[in-house]
């Protein structure tokens, strides 16, 4: 039987365990073909000091017209971080160029986290994500990104289900089938994702016990987790739930070591939960 085929968009931080090092793992432990689009290469992650930066735009319009001109086909586009608008504007053209009726586009909105944009991101850049959202079959923005893309205040606590299940809907409205909205809490016990299915009208939350402990690349682990397994053929339900299931696994395989492993979970150590997955 023919493997799947699903290409990330997304930078290398060489060091640090998130975007690329991260998507190429985990999708292939699904038993899916991993291809890479990079936008840039930095030697760490943004959260270490001193680090490098490549910019990889001017490279990625000839490797996708190189893959155009063998008549690549890929089962998944799954973006990630992106960092210009023109970087936006770029995989918009390889939608358009490769997404064929078999094709899902997941498209997860990276733009900040507990109400503020990443650094050097604007409003203007949040308008222009918005518009690559509608090209997607699923987006997974987390509270901070939803707010910014319907350009509404920021609400990180105390927020009723129909609060979130009002934000999913909005979201699914900028064009997107299936909506998962994490971060979301009812309490302050637990954690989870809600979701939205706009051709069923189904809602969904699926939650886990909260971890007081904070870890970078946790939503690259996620995004990557559902992108590969959702590609491998599951439901959309259950490749949300492997995705949530698999990310806490590997921040409690972390917890041991969080003072020396700050910078990333030890997915590693819990891949085999996916290798031995159906």
């Amino acid at each position: 039987m023919k493997m799947k085929r699903a290409v990330a968009i997304n930078d290398i931080s060489c060091l640090g365990k998130c975007s690329l090092t991260v998507a190429l793992p985990i999708i292939s432990a699904l038993g899916v073909e991993a291809v890479v689009l990079p936008t840039a290469m930095l030697s760490t992650h943004t959260a270490f000091e001193g680090f490098t930066f490549c910019d990889l735009t001017d490279q990625m319009e000839p490797v996708s017209r190189h893959w155009q001109e063998r008549n690549e086909h890929f089962d998944c586009i799954y973006s990630g971080y992106l960092g210009s608008m023109k970087q936006i504007s770029l995989v918009e053209d390889f939608i358009d160029t490769f997404k064929n009726s078999d094709t899902a586009v997941i498209v997860d909105p990276v733009l900040g986290d507990n109400g503020m944009l990443y650094k050097n991101f604007t409003v203007d850049f949040a308008r222009e994500m918005a518009k690559l959202c509608s090209k997607a079959d699923v987006i997974t923005p987390n509270l901070t990104e939803a707010a910014y893309l319907l350009g509404r205040d920021y609400v990180g606590e105390g927020y009723s289900e129909e609060y979130i299940r009002e934000t999913l809907r909005k979201l699914s409205a900028l064009g997107a089938e299936k909506v998962v909205l994490t971060g979301v809490s009812y309490d302050k016990k637990s954690l989870g994702v809600a979701t939205y299915d706009s051709a069923s009208g189904e809602y969904g939350y699926i939650k886990s016990d909260k971890i007081n402990s904070m870890f970078h690349g946790t939503g690259d682990v996620w995004a990557s987790t559902f992108a590969g397994a959702f590609t491998k053929g599951m439901s959309f339900t259950d490749a949300v739930k492997v995705a949530t299931e698999f990310t806490v696994e590997a921040i409690k395989a972390t917890l041991d070591d969080k003072d020396e492993h700050w910078y990333g979970v030890k997915f590693e150590s819990c891949l085999n939960k996916l290798t031995s997955l159906d």
